[in-house]
């Protein structure tokens, strides 16, 4: 699925800071996973962009507690320069239907 960044979708403006971004933009992955019957547990990857790398412990203490230590999906993490809306952070995903 696209890339979430930490906006709730009737608000324009983002969350403060790298934690509560990263947290909404989990909640945005969780609201798109679930229109579809989904739910984090399906997800089996995602690619998390930061503006900012320092930012990674906190963004990672936000993963971990989203998706839970044991379950968290193979994640690939990319420094960028810019992100949509002047983001901190976005976050995209692939999911699987299990059956």
């Amino acid at each position: 699925m696209s890339g979430q960044v930490g906006r709730k979708h009737d608000i324009t403006a983002l969350e403060d800071g790298i934690a509560e971004q990263t947290r909404q933009a989990i909640h945005n992955l969780q609201a798109v996973l679930a229109e579809r019957d989904l739910s984090l547990a399906d997800v089996v990857k995602t690619t998390v962009f930061l503006v900012d790398m320092e930012d990674f412990g906190a963004m990672n203490t936000v993963y971990i507690e989203m998706f839970g230590e044991d379950a968290a999906p193979a994640r690939s993490t990319i420094e960028v320069s810019r992100l949509p809306l002047d983001a901190l952070v976005e976050i995209d995903a692939i999911a699987v239907l299990r059956q």
